[in-house]
């Protein structure tokens, strides 16, 4: 067995469904050809056991030699141990393919969602995500566990034919043309079947993605009454995806009742053909008695090739998913040739004339709220048009990987991962209590942690949902003020606290963080109080800068901005 996850699962063809399934197979071609091998062994041995039931019969019993029966069954057991072994170790081949193909494909995916961060969320619902480790990776597993047998009945197939061909030529010609045109006859429902396979999917990408939604903003939705509007829209998606699953089931069943149906009559003619012959003296009894087996066993190699044709019609299905994942390219790209940034120096946004000077604590507040986001954006470089400079150095000309090592934006879209509390807030372990507990005590997250049974080992669950939701973004603070980057970039870091938490946190970050840049994007006075310096943006453009109280003396527009009031509002000077 693999061990698994790989190391390395490569870089996947992505051009399309068939050439991405090729190379799934080529990443593991031992293991596919060491399933093959056994599936030959497992399913060959099968094929002879009706020739040497035959030949026991007529060499043994019908010439009552006790010896030639002896020999046989001796044989015949041979085989069987043979073939059980082979089953054992094809069995084994097959979960190992399974398991590396389904490994492989989530671990690509997963790379790959990674590398797009904030790219994917835009272009694919959440949903068609989450198909693809539900249902998708299965699909492909499955294509290549199969393999072993299908390539078994292919080799059987032909052995049976070549044995029956030998023995009698027209049963041996209503063999090679009876199989494949029972294959053809399936071959007009596969098309459907791929068509609504495909729907029924896309159906439960959608409902995945209503429900996450749901989840997500399951408080929301309670406070404002919106359960029932929400429920009534899950149960249509539902059935929509029910009746998806029916349109399916359908064709699956004619399908399946077709498997046994076609082999049925196929048995039937077989060994009604070799009856005849049988009286007329054409063929021995043990003749007759091995050709019934052949016909009973050839419906394994048919079935299986038909569940092959089935696993194939769901694995390209499943690809085209994948690959339109795959086929994303960031927003953000590195460049060919990247400039490494130096360690410190003034993050300098000249569209903007933002300037956050080195070692400072800098707040940015926007006349339009809602750009706060964009301006942070644009300082971390989560957006290629970007055109800031870190110590001269434009941001777009060095890597991702570099610039997310100087420079941390911590939004209010941060989250918490199910595990336990201290691997959350420091994922890389390289943290001391102490640590730990200073960044806790500047995030005033010291209650939250109190309240906790096991204190830091204490587990998280999904999003943070036990915490609430002050005590959430104050442990994603302190997450990022253990990052500890050369510049850090807060949005909003207290609008979910109360104001007394608020100061608190105001009067330690700038303690904490002495000596490295901080950028603020805020409009509370509490922590526009305490920093060293103010920069106000209006229109795209920085109109004002100096301390929070001069701007409130000399700027109109910052003291509306800040105290919330309007024009009519201000009190004249």
């Amino acid at each position: 067995m693999k061990k698994l996850p790989l190391a390395d699962p490569g870089t996947p063809d992505h051009r399309s469904a068939a050439r991405y399934l090729l190379w799934v197979a080529r990443g593991q071609k031992a293991t596919l050809l060491g399933g093959m091998t056994f599936g030959i062994l497992w399913m060959g041995a099968q094929a002879f056991i009706p020739a040497i039931l035959g030949r026991a019969i007529d060499d043994g019993i019908a010439a009552r030699d006790s010896e030639q029966l002896l020999r046989w069954t001796a044989v015949l057991f041979a085989v069987g141990v043979l073939q059980a072994l082979a089953g054992i170790m094809r069995h084994r081949f097959a979960v190992s393919n399974w398991l590396s193909g389904a490994y492989r494909t989530v671990q690509v995916v997963t790379r790959k969602s990674a590398d797009l961060g904030a790219t994917l969320p835009k272009n694919l619902a959440t949903g068609e995500v989450v198909s693809i480790g539900a249902s998708d990776l299965a699909y492909i597993g499955n294509i290549l566990e199969i393999s072993a047998r299908f390539t078994g009945a292919v080799v059987a197939f032909v052995v049976v034919a070549v044995i029956l061909l030998s023995s009698s030529t027209t049963l041996g010609l209503v063999v090679l043309i009876g199989v494949p045109l029972m294959l053809f006859a399936l071959g007009p429902m596969l098309r459907p079947l791929h068509r609504r396979q495909s729907a029924q999917r896309d159906a439960v990408g959608e409902l995945n993605s209503l429900g996450s939604d749901i989840v997500a903003g399951l408080r929301v939705l309670r406070g404002i009454g919106g359960e029932e509007s929400f429920s009534r829209r899950y149960r249509s998606e539902s059935q929509e995806v029910r009746g998806a699953g029916v349109k399916v089931a359908r064709i699956q069943s004619v399908l399946d009742a077709a498997q046994v149906f076609l082999p049925g009559i196929f048995v039937v003619t077989v060994v009604g053909l070799g009856a005849h012959f049988a009286v007329r003296g054409q063929l021995s009894a043990g003749s007759l008695v091995a050709f019934y087996g052949y016909a009973t066993f050839l419906v394994l190699p048919l079935r299986t090739a038909t569940e092959m044709a089935n696993q194939l019609m769901r694995a390209l299905v499943a690809s085209r998913r994948i690959i339109r994942v795959l086929e994303l390219t960031p927003d953000v790209v590195d460049p060919a040739e990247p400039v490494r940034l130096p360690d410190r120096g003034d993050l300098v946004d000249p569209v903007s004339g933002i300037r956050a000077r080195d070692g400072l604590l800098t707040a940015v507040v926007s006349a339009e709220p809602d750009r706060a986001a964009v301006l942070a954006d644009l300082l971390g470089r989560y957006d290629d048009a970007s055109e800031v400079r870190y110590g001269g150095v434009t941001l777009a000309s060095a890597t991702r990987a570099d610039v997310r090592d100087r420079i941390l934006v911590s939004d209010t879209g941060a989250q918490l991962f199910t595990g336990v509390l201290r691997d959350e807030l420091d994922p890389d372990g390289r943290r001391t209590d102490d640590e730990l507990m200073a960044a806790i005590r500047t995030a005033s997250a010291e209650d939250v942690l109190v309240a906790l049974a096991d204190g830091l080992d204490s587990d998280v669950e999904e999003k943070g949902r036990s915490f609430s939701g002050g005590q959430r973004q104050r442990l994603m603070l302190v997450r990022a003020l253990l990052r500890d980057p050369s510049v850090l970039v807060l949005v909003e870091p207290t609008s979910a606290v109360d104001a007394h938490t608020e100061a608190r946190i105001a009067d330690r970050l700038k303690e904490h963080r002495v000596g490295r840049s901080t950028i603020v994007l805020t409009s509370s006075p509490l922590l526009l109080d305490r920093v060293d310096e103010v920069v106000f943006v209006a229109d795209g453009h920085v109109v004002a800068s100096g301390k929070h109280r001069e701007l409130l003396e000399t700027e109109a527009r910052y003291r509306r901005t800040v105290t919330r009031q309007t024009e009519e509002e201000e009190v004249p000077a």
